[in-house]
């Protein structure tokens, strides 16, 4: 697959080393050679660069967009990530992406216009990480949460404390053939394991749960997190565009305090958010006395958002040593990210990771509705649906080879979810829920594409 990325800035550049692994043929424009260099220097990334302004024409004809498969636009610039989109797809690019910045252009109603224009799909990752947050709040006791083919199946990451129930059991014991979960992902330190029926949780883990919406409430009683909480108010570090998505988008019951260091941002976003449950505070919330001075520990939940990766880290820490139980921190640096995993902050919410998830998924040849990246764990979860004729259907589980570090984690069928287990059949028309360890999730695709039917080309596009 031929793949051209415009912008070889944070969110291009972690592109360019995800899918570089895929063995995808890789173009990287950008009129900066010190980013470019950056990226082939590190021995980390096999791809082309093109050190020319990402716009141009000549560039575009030099990396090849006429047979380029997918044309991705993420520049810093809107403007010319659009521009860029229009005239790749003009010159024979088949798919393009932009990187934008207007929530307005999310809108279904404008999704036509883009099409016509040449713009196949818009990614904007400040709106998917406030979704991503306002998840993590609605359920405290989870470090990660994501509704599967609308909440017919749910997965949750969650740290195990000295309260869990589950520790040093073999899973065969915990997750037995009737079992309504599935265990399918465990983080432990800087390992990702896709366990085995003799594998153990421990102290410390993060285990990753596949069930069914009526029964995370006995998930939590297995993990001893009864006493979570509920998040009903929540104080915001930072007045950024990912706290504004989140005033506009929380739920009603979720009262908002936003501190931000900047005066004239104060009274921008005074303007902006005309709601009586959101309290904008001119202070500095680096300060620990401007935190208690604003009741810090009168509130549930506290998110530093701030751009400065160290500054949110730090913060988390200081409200959770206020008493704060959920904590969330944008983490921009990927090299940052299990560091803050170890000084076990909370949850962690990375741009680039979620921007990547949504374009991954228009590699996939296969019918997958949805995919994501666990920012913390090496591993992708992806939701496929499996074809008439396709490998994957006709067998019990137990029969189907799989590469190692893959698995299973539940289907669903008619609309309802069910975990998978080893007698499973899957059926045609199933949605099929796969966990892979990085890198990994792209060699199941052939096991859900017709045998006789080659190349599956449609992509439902739809962020996570």
């Amino acid at each position: 697959m031929k793949i051209i990325i415009a912008g070889a800035g944070a969110v291009g550049s972690h592109l360019a080393r995800l899918l570089s692994k895929d063995d995808q043929d890789i173009v990287v424009i950008d009129e900066s050679q010190s980013k470019t260099d950056m990226l082939t220097d590190s021995g980390s990334c096999d791809v082309m660069t093109i050190n020319m302004p990402p716009t141009s024409i000549t560039a575009m004809k030099e990396a090849g967009v006429q047979h380029a498969n997918l044309f991705i636009a993420v520049t810093p610039d809107e403007s010319r990530n659009i521009t860029c989109c229009m005239l790749a797809h003009t010159l024979g690019a088949q798919k393009t992406v932009a990187r934008i910045d207007n929530a307005e252009y999310m809108q279904p109603q404008y999704q036509e216009i883009f099409r016509r224009m040449g713009i196949d799909s818009l990614i904007y990752p400040e709106v998917l990480a406030s979704r991503e947050i306002l998840e993590g709040l609605k359920h405290s006791w989870v470090r990660q949460y994501w509704e599967i083919h609308g909440g017919a199946l749910i997965m949750m990451g969650i740290k195990l404390r000295e309260t869990a129930h589950i520790l040093d059991v073999p899973l065969r014991e915990l997750c037995p053939p009737d079992a309504p979960y599935h265990i399918v992902t465990i983080k432990r330190d800087d390992q990702t394991i896709i366990p085995g029926g003799n594998d153990c949780l421990q102290l410390g883990d993060i285990a990753y749960f596949i069930t069914t919406r009526k029964h995370t409430s006995l998930i939590r009683e297995l993990v001893g997190k009864e006493d979570y909480p509920d998040v009903r108010s929540v104080m915001v570090m930072g007045g950024g565009r990912i706290s504004v998505n989140i005033a506009h988008q929380k739920p009603d019951w979720l009262k908002m305090k936003i501190v931000e260091r900047s005066e004239e941002r104060c009274y921008q976003l005074n303007d902006l958010l005309e709601n009586d449950d959101i309290v904008v505070i001119h202070g500095d919330g680096r300060d620990t006395g401007t935190l208690i001075d604003e009741g810090i520990k009168k509130h549930q939940a506290f998110a530093a958002l701030t751009p400065e990766t160290e500054t949110n880290i730090l913060a988390c820490l200081a409200a959770k040593r206020l008493g704060v139980r959920k904590t969330v921190a944008l983490v921009e640096n990927m090299d940052y990210v299990n560091m803050a995993e170890k000084l076990d902050i909370g949850t962690i919410i990375n741009k680039k990771v979620i921007a990547a998830s949504h374009i991954h998924q228009m590699m996939l040849r296969a019918d997958v509705t949805t995919m994501k990246s666990l920012t913390i764990a090496s591993a992708d979860v992806a939701e496929f649906v499996a074809l008439e004729g396709s490998a994957i259907t006709g067998k019990p589980i137990r029969e189907l080879r799989f590469p190692r570090g893959v698995t299973l984690g539940g289907l669903i069928r008619d609309k309802i979810g069910m975990p998978i287990n080893g007698n499973t059949i899957i059926q045609p028309g199933d949605s099929v829920v796969v966990f892979a360890i990085d890198g990994l999730i792209k060699k199941m695709d052939h096991f859900f594409r017709k045998a006789e039917g080659g190349i599956i080309t449609k992509i439902i596009d739809k962020l996570t």
